[in-house]
Formats: structure tokens, C-alpha cells, sequence
């Protein structure tokens, strides 16, 4: 497996190894001992996750305050999203910073997204397959949003990928708070 730290350096994009031939391929997605090894993690995941969502739906941007901070790790199989993590962590010298990456069936990246991050991800293909591991349990007394769209923050989606389309919302991710007035992290 091959690590990668991005601009927000405790958000990493992990790429495993692939082996592939005329028969299709092979790799390795889950291995605790190489992942707390390459991220220096030790948080257990205790919950995974599934969705499938169609072409210019939008998830986020969320996360998980104390006691139940969740950290993420995240994979498309099958599709294309681009991924975004967002600093929610107000003593953190990139508080409100933002990363994006393109995760794809094909690409077979995975990105890390430790606790104190809010998560979200805009689907670019006919539909994707989106699957993530969480160190702790869902708990809707815990959870928090920001705007996707929120102008302090400037997240570049690429929306020209949906057909310059607004994206498509929850409700909840629709009336989600901007950065100024969203519960934070510390």
C-alpha cells in the first residue's frame, strides 16, 4: 500500500497494491496492520457503510462531534466520486482548509479521514457504489454539517462533470449551517 498525505496532512489518500491480468484483478482493501502502520492510526473501525447514489447527487458535508467523533475511511468501487474533507477542528491551523480527491472503481483509491473532519462527496458518474469504514458507531445526537457550498470555505466541485447542474441534496445537507454558525471541533 502506498500513502499519500494531502494538503491537509492528517488526511491521507491510500492506494492499495492492484494486481490485475486478462482475468480482471486482485488487491488487498482492508489491513489493519499495514493501515495503523502507514497512518499511525489505532482507532478501531467498528461500522461500515454502503451507498449508491445517482450522477450529481451530493452527501455532506458531515461528521460526528465528541464523544462519538467518527473517523473515516472511504472508497468508491464502482463509479466515480470526487471526495472531500473539510478541517472542522477550530484550534487547527487549517481550520475551515478543505482537500478534494477523485476516487474511483477504477483508481481504487481509499481516503483517510481521521476524526475532526466534516466529509462529503459529489457523485460524477451515471451512479457509484460509495463504502466507508467509521471508528465509532452512528449517533445522531452527535452529528454535525456544514454547507457544501459554504463561500468561506470555496470548495472547487466539479460541477462541469454533472453538466454544470446544481447538485442534488438531502434535505438536511440543504439547510446545513455555514462554517460560522456549525458546531466545531475542540
Amino acid at each position: 500500500m502506498q500513502v499519500t498525505p494531502t494538503r491537509l496532512p492528517e488526511v491521507m489518500i491510500i492506494e492499495p497494491r492492484v494486481f490485475g491480468d486478462a482475468r480482471g484483478f486482485f488487491m488487498e482493501s482492508w489491513n489493519q496492520q499495514a493501515f495503523n502502520a502507514a497512518t499511525g492510526n489505532t482507532l478501531p473501525f467498528v461500522q461500515d457503510n454502503h451507498s449508491r447514489s445517482a450522477r450529481g447527487v451530493l452527501r455532506g458535508l458531515h461528521f460526528q462531534l465528541p464523544p462519538h467523533a467518527q473517523g473515516k475511511l472511504v472508497r468508491c468501487t464502482a463509479g466515480r466520486v470526487f471526495d472531500v474533507a473539510v478541517d472542522m477542528r477550530a484550534s487547527s491551523p487549517r481550520f475551515g482548509q478543505w482537500v478534494g480527491v477523485e476516487l474511483s472503481g477504477e483508481n481504487h483509491r481509499q481516503l483517510w479521514i481521521p476524526p475532526g473532519f466534516a466529509h462529503g462527496f459529489l457523485v460524477l458518474s451515471a451512479s457509484a457504489d460509495f463504502l466507508y469504514k467509521t471508528t465509532d458507531y452512528y449517533a445522531p445526537q452527535a452529528e454535525g454539517s456544514v454547507r457544501w457550498d459554504d463561500p468561506s470555505i470555496g470548495i472547487e466541485w466539479p460541477l462541469a462533470d454533472i453538466g454544470g447542474l446544481a447538485p442534488q441534496l438531502a434535505g438536511k445537507d440543504a439547510a446545513a449551517p455555514l462554517l460560522a454558525q456549525a458546531q466545531r471541533f475542540d
